[in-house]
């Protein structure tokens, strides 16, 4: 009788032994949902104060996860901001530029490590979709990127496309377009195609139903039938203009760009109620962010919007959810970066990093306990004119702008040469207080001025985006094409 007692702790110990070990080894391997909105602000969402659309599943996230008030993107607009993201480092770094276009002639370098190459050669599953605007064409799809599969449009709604662009045997075409017109370069803005990994399946892209299909196209990929963790990149297309909406969503607010954001919020319930559904949400973790600050929503109560270096183009909205693991319902109010992801992926995925220079530091500190030191004191940002966040202090290395997007709004601007803001004191950067603090400045200018000197002189090439000769070039609709 002590014989098959003993046997049995014994039995007990050694399988709660294997079942630690399996959890530790679930830690070590989570599965990676990283959300990225188009030109959603600072002040579009409920946890960040919004009063007109409602954003109840964000809000859950919130309550459930992490908040973080000072994460910074790499670029104020739309491919820099996905460089930095993807790859840990400063798109100037790698001689990208903030926007391309279909008649870019240039793309990511796929000798550059993303975060799908890194979690890729660890095992992982990798799906892209949504919006990619990293080059449109061969060898810079999402699929010469570590991506298994890619499904979306390939840059901004607002474009037009590439008649170089493969298309598929079975091509849905709409609107009335026929074969003949894309053969002869026929090109509209604001009608776009839609790609599965390497090929148009559709055109024009019907973009009323793109957050919807975005989301169904990710559940399948959550769900398939396999033993690998996953990474999903989900890049939407909205809230960027021309802003759509399904069905279900039109008219449900009193402007669009609120139908807009609640459709997006609801997506993200449909992510996380699908992460809950299938028994692995305390094994995933999913970051919810945007690429730049709000075109037409709002960033307030931060300064200026989309395309600007003050805090309301490149400061936005974030959420971590891990559950079990990021304390529920905590703020984290350290600065932290866009850049920092795929460092901070690679230390929590067991990731291996190429041994490339880039710019992001792991975070996982503040992520995983609240009220932590982050390990990052400063952001500098060239795009722009250029600026730095160091500890309180915001600083802008040039004068206040007398007229355009970047003037103040309701007062004289400083004369000051240049710019000097408390970010905590003062969130909106309403006063400058440069005359009061000029060891700051020069501080500040000596910081920005490195930076500047080490991307110039560090800087990696694109990849030349290769077309068929004999394709039509991608010519603007406004140009006139050659005969």
């Amino acid at each position: 009788m002590m014989r098959l007692l003993v046997g049995f702790l014994l039995a007990c110990f050694l399988v709660s032994q294997a079942q630690l070990a399996l959890g530790e080894e679930a830690q070590r391997s989570p599965n990676i949902v990283l959300i990225f909105i188009d030109d959603m602000g600072y002040g579009d969402v409920e946890f960040n104060g919004a009063k007109g659309p409602r954003t109840p599943n964000l809000n859950q996230m919130a309550a459930e996860g992490m908040k973080f008030t000072d994460f910074y993107v790499g670029c104020a607009v739309c491919s820099g901001s996905r460089t930095a993201l993807l790859t840990g480092t400063h798109y100037q770094r790698l001689s990208m530029n903030p926007v391309l276009f279909p008649n870019s002639n240039q793309g990511l370098h796929p000798e550059e490590q993303t975060i799908a190459d890194m979690l890729h050669d660890v095992g992982y599953r990798t799906a892209c979709v949504g919006k990619w605007h990293l080059g449109h064409l061969p060898p810079c799809l999402p699929t010469y990127q570590g991506f298994d599969s890619y499904y979306g449009i390939p840059y901004s709604n607002d474009m037009w496309i590439d008649p170089a662009n493969k298309l598929a045997a079975d091509i849905v075409l709409r609107e009335g377009v026929t074969m003949q017109e894309l053969k002869d370069g026929v090109t509209k803005k604001n009608v776009v195609p839609l790609m599965r990994d390497e090929e148009i399946i559709e055109y024009p892209c019907d973009q009323n139903t793109i957050t919807k299909r975005y989301t169904e196209e990710a559940i399948r990929f959550i769900t398939s039938d396999s033993d690998k963790p996953f990474f999903l990149y989900l890049p939407h297309t909205m809230v960027h203009l021309p802003l759509h909406v399904s069905k279900e969503f039109q008219g449900r607010t009193e402007k669009l760009i609120w139908d807009a954001i609640e459709e997006v919020d609801w997506s993200v319930g449909e992510i996380l109620k699908t992460l809950r559904d299938e028994g692995i949400a305390e094994n995933t973790l999913v970051i919810f962010t945007s690429d730049n600050g709000a075109a037409v929503g709002s960033s307030l109560p931060l300064r200026a919007k989309k395309a600007s270096v003050y805090d309301g183009g490149i400061r936005e909205p974030t959420l971590m959810w891990w559950p079990g693991t990021i304390p529920a319902g905590s703020v984290c109010d350290e600065i932290t970066a866009s850049i920092d992801v795929l460092p901070t992926l690679a230390k929590l995925c067991d990731g291996k990093l190429s041994g490339r220079r880039i710019d992001g530091v792991d975070i996982r500190s503040v992520m995983l306990t609240e009220n932590t030191e982050g390990p990052r004191e400063s952001f500098v940002l060239m795009h722009g004119e250029g600026t730095v966040r160091h500890g309180k202090w915001k600083y802008y290395p040039w004068q206040e702008k007398k007229q355009g997007r970047d003037a103040p709004q309701g007062r004289t601007p400083s004369s000051e040469p240049v710019q000097l803001y408390d970010i905590v004191a003062d969130i909106g950067e309403t006063t400058n207080v440069a005359a009061q603090h000029p060891d700051v400045c020069e501080q500040l200018q000596e910081m920005y001025n490195q930076h500047v000197a080490d991307i110039k002189a560090t800087k990696r090439p694109t990849a030349p985006l290769i077309r068929s000769q004999d394709a039509k070039p991608p010519t603007h609709p406004k140009q006139k094409k050659s005969k």
